[in-house]
């Protein structure tokens, strides 16, 4: 079922209206990008940083989230999730990819402001994050669903304290990127994606359909470098070379034309301004064993029922998201971050 966003419990934001955020990450190059459009925009509170592994060792994450947290002189509680899936076996991080350390191998960082990790699991911070703030909070989770699922076997009414849920990843008509059916931080915690999935928030997936629409280019990493002169965005634009260097050996367009796709930063973005999206509204399940493990399927022909279990009534809808305007988006984040939101 194709529905434009206003039609499925998604409000237009106000100027005096903010998203109350908590923010599941493993960063991660692209997670540092939505971590820095997150901390610009003015319409996004982040009221927490929640770590898992995926890109990095959840350790890694944690350090990685403190250190870009300190360079941009924000206090915002991070606290240390899960280290590895709920049932199958971890998987090394890519570090190909975000390089060892998850921010393209930083020659050296700014010594340590020596602000510690909340002592709170990240399932127990969501918890009681969420109980302190009943419909309030809205989760944006970019890696694996481990700690989400892992906050849900802790509250199992989380689905009704939880104001929505805006997540990156999973994939419904594109390819995948870790098989030619999944997506890697779905593929990462199958379980856990399903459990989240089936439990009833009010969920909406922004995934690879549109992800790999969203070219950012490098060269606008390096302007935001020149006119801010600071050092949180001359961490981001290394990290960001390093990062359209692997694309580069991918894609051919984009070693002419070196940039990388949006991938996180499409979570927030769709959260803010939903209408530069389409979505198909379904119900949504996530393959958890076998040669399509980490496949996300949306049921969204509601009219016709199947012999097959698993599908019915009984699992809550969701909606993905299918279409994006990509100048818009592209737009949306160029301005967001080129605004005076750093300190001197």
């Amino acid at each position: 079922m194709r529905l434009e966003a206003a039609r499925f419990n998604i409000s237009l934001m106000t100027d005096s209206s903010k998203h109350r955020v908590i923010f599941d990450t493993d960063p991660g190059v692209d997670d540092a990008m939505a971590l820095c459009f997150a901390m610009a925009h003015p319409h996004i509170e982040l009221v927490g940083i929640t770590t898992v592994y995926g890109n990095v060792t959840v350790p890694q994450a944690t350090t990685n989230a403190l250190y870009l947290t300190q360079l941009a002189a924000r206090s915002i509680s991070v606290a240390q999730g899960a280290s590895q899936p709920l049932v199958k076996h971890g998987e090394a991080p890519p570090d190909f990819i975000h390089g060892a350390d998850g921010l393209g191998n930083l020659p050296s960082r700014i010594a340590s402001s020596g602000a510690k990790a909340d002592r709170r699991s990240a399932a127990q911070f969501i918890v009681d994050m969420a109980r302190a703030s009943p419909g309030q909070i809205t989760l944006v989770p970019v890696g694996p669903l481990t700690n989400i699922a892992a906050a849900l076997a802790l509250e199992p009414k989380l689905p009704q304290l939880i104001k929505s849920i805006s997540l990156m990843g999973g994939t419904i008509k594109e390819g995948g990127n870790v098989s030619p059916v999944a997506e890697a931080n779905i593929w990462n915690d199958p379980h856990a994606a399903d459990a989240v999935f089936t439990a009833g928030f009010d969920l909406t997936m922004i995934g690879l359909d549109v992800t790999y629409k969203v070219v950012i280019p490098v060269s606008l990493f390096e302007k935001l470098a020149a006119k801010h002169e600071h050092p949180l965005l001359h961490t981001l634009l290394h990290a960001v070379r390093f990062y359209a260097k692997f694309y580069a050996t991918r894609y051919p367009d984009l070693k002419a034309n070196p940039g990388c796709f949006g991938h996180d930063v499409l979570a927030f973005i769709a959260l803010l301004h939903p209408e530069l999206f389409s979505f198909s509204q379904g119900r949504l399940r996530c393959v958890t064993e076998g040669i399509a493990q980490g496949q996300t399927i949306l049921h969204d022909r509601l009219s016709m029922d199947f012999p097959q279990a698993g599908f019915g009534a009984e699992i809550p809808l969701s909606q993905a998201a299918i279409t994006v305007n990509v100048p818009s988006v592209l737009k949306i984040f160029e301005d967001t971050l080129t605004a005076n939101w750093l300190p001197a």
